[in-house]
Formats: structure tokens, C-alpha cells, sequence
């Protein structure tokens, strides 16, 4: 599976635009429903707007990709919202832009360039995440092991999902294919062997990507 970005926690950003006012309502949609349902809730929440555009992208492989225009000029809004989520590589998400006409006409660029201001500023406020491929384990060590342990897993930003402490010390984690192998080994080295790694599975996770727009 490739990576791919999703929206963790939904957000809402503003813009004006020669007094129109460009509001972007973004949420994390796993479902065309879910985010149907979201449009037809902003559209009552923003009843008195001249328009409540929208666009969507469901699915690891995009399968749904939806937008609409909401009554503004052709190709003028939806589908630039949608070309933001694609060129962020953003999916299993909804953004609605409300425009509230300010009584100055933008032209089809302005409005093109507005859609699109709108959208990236809403995500500047959203959370987002990357899906990855990955390989959830448990490492079972002795106590005088769990120090070194603990250290490597800091000092490589990977987090301890679950721990049990009885005899032995159990620690679940879960990292990307490619950095298992290698942990793996630094670990037996540290601990001299002692440490056993086990219940090896394949899982999708999510890391938090700070990289966002």
C-alpha cells in the first residue's frame, strides 16, 4: 500500500475576497454518506449563503471523487477545491466552501483562485495524518532490557502503544516495513539477545504528518 494522507481532526478557515466571505468547512469522511451527510448539514447551518460548494474524495484509491458547483460558474469552484485535495494527496475527506457574496463580481480566475485560498486555509487548521503499511509486535524482555528499549524506541519517535508488566516486561509497538528489520536487530544487540519479538502482524497506522501546508 502507498501512504496517503488523511485528515485526522476537521477544521475551518476564512478568507475575503473583495467582500465576499469564503468559508471552508473541512472534516475526515470515511464514507460518501458520511459526507453527504456533512454538505446537507453545512448547507442548513449556512441556509442564507449564495453558495455551499463542495468536493470529496473517498477511498485508499480515490474510487469516489465527487465536487460540485452549488450554482457558481462552471469549473469555477468545485472542481479547484477538488484539485487542492488531489495535489495535497489528501483522501477520505469532505470540504464544503460557503461563499456569502460580498456585491462585487470576481470573474471566473477569481473565483477560481478564491475556492482554492479558501480550501488551503481551512487544512492549515485541520490535523493531518499518513496511512501507512506497517507491522504491529509485541517485544518481551527482561527488566534490566526495558531502559535500552525504551531508549531506542525514543530516540526513532516510536511511540509505545500498550505495555504489561509481570515476570517480564511486554511492550507493543508498531512501526513501517521498512524499519523493522533494522529495529529488530538493534534491539537483540542492546539487550544481548534477550529481548523476543513476537505476534508479528501486518496493520495500517497513522502518523501524524508535519509537513502540512
Amino acid at each position: 500500500m502507498e501512504p496517503y494522507r488523511i485528515i485526522v481532526r476537521g477544521g475551518t478557515g476564512e478568507i475575503v475576497e473583495k467582500k465576499s466571505r469564503f468559508i471552508a468547512n473541512i472534516i475526515p469522511a470515511a464514507s460518501e454518506e458520511e459526507a453527504v451527510n456533512f454538505i446537507e448539514e453545512t448547507k442548513k447551518k449556512y441556509w442564507d449563503a449564495r453558495h455551499n460548494c463542495t468536493a470529496m474524495i473517498i477511498g485508499e484509491n480515490s474510487q469516489i471523487t465527487r465536487c460540485s458547483d452549488d450554482g457558481e460558474p462552471s469549473q469555477t469552484a468545485g472542481r479547484p477545491m477538488l484539485e487542492v485535495l488531489i495535489n495535497e494527496g489528501i483522501k477520505n475527506v469532505c470540504v464544503v466552501v460557503t461563499r456569502y457574496f460580498g456585491g462585487t463580481l470576481l470573474g471566473t480566475g477569481g473565483l477560481v483562485r478564491a475556492y482554492q485560498a479558501a480550501v488551503k486555509e481551512g487544512l492549515k487548521n485541520c490535523e493531518i495524518g499518513v496511512v501507512k503499511s506497517g507491522i504491529n509486535f509485541n517485544i518481551e524482555t527482561d527488566y534490566n532490557g526495558i531502559g535500552k528499549i525504551q531508549y531506542i524506541l525514543a530516540g526513532k519517535n516510536i511511540p509505545i502503544i500498550n505495555s504489561q508488566y509481570t515476570d517480564t516486561v511486554t511492550l507493543e509497538v508498531t512501526v513501517e516495513d521498512g524499519v523493522f528489520e533494522g529495529l529488530v536487530k538493534e534491539i537483540t544487540d542492546a539487550t544481548s539477545g534477550k529481548a523476543v519479538v513476537r505476534e508479528q502482524k501486518e496493520v495500517s497506522f497513522i502518523d501524524k504528518d508535519f509537513t502540512q501546508s
